[in-house]
Protein backbone atom coordinates (compact mmCIF):
# COMPACT_ATOMS: atom_id res chain seq x y z
CA UNK A 1 0.00 0.00 0.00
CA UNK A 2 1.95 3.74 -0.69
CA UNK A 3 1.77 6.18 1.79
CA UNK A 4 -0.66 8.59 1.62
CA UNK A 5 0.43 11.71 -0.77
CA UNK A 6 1.84 14.80 0.84
CA UNK A 7 -0.85 17.45 0.78
CA UNK A 8 -0.80 20.43 -1.84
CA UNK A 9 -0.45 22.70 0.69
CA UNK A 10 3.05 22.13 1.38
CA UNK A 11 3.81 24.71 -0.97
CA UNK A 12 2.98 27.10 1.86
CA UNK A 13 5.59 25.42 3.53
CA UNK A 14 7.92 26.04 0.38
CA UNK A 15 8.63 22.58 -0.11
CA UNK A 16 9.77 20.62 -2.57
CA UNK A 17 7.31 19.97 -5.67
CA UNK A 18 8.45 16.70 -6.00
CA UNK A 19 8.70 14.78 -3.49
CA UNK A 20 6.86 17.71 -1.26
CA UNK A 21 9.26 16.71 1.98
CA UNK A 22 12.43 18.66 1.12
CA UNK A 23 12.98 23.18 1.97
CA UNK A 24 13.37 24.99 -1.28
CA UNK A 25 15.19 27.71 1.19
CA UNK A 26 17.84 27.20 2.74
CA UNK A 27 17.00 29.49 5.50
CA UNK A 28 13.41 27.66 6.72
CA UNK A 29 12.64 31.65 8.08
CA UNK A 30 11.71 34.38 5.85
CA UNK A 31 13.16 36.92 7.94
CA UNK A 32 16.95 36.18 8.30
CA UNK A 33 19.48 37.81 5.84
CA UNK A 34 19.75 35.57 2.64
CA UNK A 35 16.60 34.32 3.28
CA UNK A 36 16.32 33.91 -0.83
CA UNK A 37 19.12 31.47 -1.20
CA UNK A 38 18.08 27.73 -2.55
CA UNK A 39 20.14 24.95 -2.75
CA UNK A 40 21.16 23.88 -6.32
CA UNK A 41 18.80 20.67 -5.49
CA UNK A 42 16.45 19.25 -3.08
CA UNK A 43 17.99 17.45 -0.29
CA UNK A 44 15.74 14.76 -0.14
CA UNK A 45 14.56 13.90 -3.84
CA UNK A 46 17.80 15.69 -6.16
CA UNK A 47 15.01 18.03 -7.84
CA UNK A 48 16.92 20.62 -9.74
CA UNK A 49 15.20 24.03 -8.32
CA UNK A 50 17.29 26.04 -11.33
CA UNK A 51 15.66 24.60 -14.15
CA UNK A 52 17.32 27.22 -16.75
CA UNK A 53 18.74 30.30 -17.01
CA UNK A 54 16.04 33.14 -15.88
CA UNK A 55 14.05 30.79 -14.08
CA UNK A 56 12.52 32.47 -11.35
CA UNK A 57 12.13 35.98 -13.20
CA UNK A 58 8.55 34.53 -13.74
CA UNK A 59 7.82 34.24 -10.49
CA UNK A 60 7.96 38.45 -10.12
CA UNK A 61 4.79 38.02 -11.83
CA UNK A 62 3.30 35.79 -9.40
CA UNK A 63 4.10 37.87 -6.46
CA UNK A 64 2.73 40.72 -8.07
CA UNK A 65 -0.56 38.56 -7.90
CA UNK A 66 -0.53 37.99 -4.52
CA UNK A 67 -0.04 41.02 -3.09
CA UNK A 68 -2.56 42.40 -5.24
CA UNK A 69 -5.14 39.36 -4.03
CA UNK A 70 -3.90 40.24 -0.78
CA UNK A 71 -4.49 43.81 -1.04
CA UNK A 72 -7.86 43.25 -2.50
CA UNK A 73 -8.63 40.90 0.31
CA UNK A 74 -7.65 43.59 3.15
CA UNK A 75 -9.97 46.12 1.47
CA UNK A 76 -12.92 43.82 1.33
CA UNK A 77 -12.38 42.46 4.94
CA UNK A 78 -11.76 46.57 6.15
CA UNK A 79 -15.39 47.56 4.05
CA UNK A 80 -16.86 44.88 6.05
CA UNK A 81 -15.89 45.14 9.26
CA UNK A 82 -15.08 49.10 9.41
CA UNK A 83 -16.75 50.36 6.46
CA UNK A 84 -15.77 52.53 3.56
CA UNK A 85 -16.99 56.40 3.44
CA UNK A 86 -15.95 59.31 1.64
CA UNK A 87 -17.00 61.47 4.81
CA UNK A 88 -13.78 60.62 6.58
CA UNK A 89 -9.89 59.33 6.26
CA UNK A 90 -11.19 55.96 6.79
CA UNK A 91 -9.81 54.75 3.09
CA UNK A 92 -6.55 56.34 4.06
CA UNK A 93 -6.14 54.06 7.27
CA UNK A 94 -7.00 51.67 5.13
CA UNK A 95 -3.93 52.33 3.12
CA UNK A 96 -1.65 52.85 5.57
CA UNK A 97 -2.60 49.19 7.56
CA UNK A 98 -2.38 47.20 4.15
CA UNK A 99 0.95 49.42 3.14
CA UNK A 100 2.58 48.21 6.84
CA UNK A 101 1.13 44.68 6.11
CA UNK A 102 2.60 44.15 2.36
CA UNK A 103 6.07 45.67 3.86
CA UNK A 104 5.87 42.90 6.57
CA UNK A 105 4.33 39.91 4.52
CA UNK A 106 6.34 40.67 1.30
CA UNK A 107 9.65 38.38 2.28
CA UNK A 108 6.72 35.99 2.75
CA UNK A 109 5.10 36.64 -0.53
CA UNK A 110 8.46 36.71 -2.25
CA UNK A 111 9.52 32.96 -1.64
CA UNK A 112 5.86 31.74 -1.92
CA UNK A 113 5.89 33.14 -4.96
CA UNK A 114 9.13 31.44 -5.87
CA UNK A 115 7.55 28.21 -4.84
CA UNK A 116 4.60 28.54 -6.68
CA UNK A 117 6.25 29.38 -9.70
CA UNK A 118 8.57 25.92 -9.53
CA UNK A 119 5.49 23.76 -8.82
CA UNK A 120 3.58 25.10 -12.23
CA UNK A 121 6.38 23.27 -13.87
CA UNK A 122 7.60 20.71 -11.55
CA UNK A 123 5.06 17.68 -10.57
CA UNK A 124 4.60 15.58 -7.68
CA UNK A 125 6.21 12.23 -8.39
CA UNK A 126 4.40 9.43 -6.28
CA UNK A 127 7.98 7.04 -7.10
CA UNK A 128 10.27 9.73 -6.53
CA UNK A 129 12.68 7.36 -4.35
CA UNK A 130 13.19 5.28 -7.26
CA UNK A 131 12.62 7.40 -10.46
CA UNK A 132 15.90 9.79 -10.62
CA UNK A 133 15.33 13.63 -11.19
CA UNK A 134 14.98 15.11 -15.23
CA UNK A 135 18.38 16.69 -15.48
CA UNK A 136 18.01 20.37 -16.76
CA UNK A 137 19.02 20.97 -20.24
CA UNK A 138 19.50 24.27 -20.89
CA UNK A 139 21.93 25.16 -17.95
CA UNK A 140 24.84 27.26 -18.45
CA UNK A 141 27.24 27.26 -15.12
CA UNK A 142 28.92 30.94 -16.60
CA UNK A 143 25.28 32.09 -15.60
CA UNK A 144 24.47 30.19 -13.08
CA UNK A 145 22.71 32.39 -9.97
CA UNK A 146 22.77 35.66 -11.78
CA UNK A 147 19.36 36.38 -10.77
Amino acid sequence: MQPPKPSVFQVFNCKCPRCRRGDMFLHSHPYQKGFMKMPETCSVCGQYFDLEPGFYYGSSYVSYGLTVAFSVATFVAWAVIIGISSQDNRIFYWLAANGVLLVILQPYFMRLARALWLWIFVKYNRNWQTIPPPKPERINESQRNAW
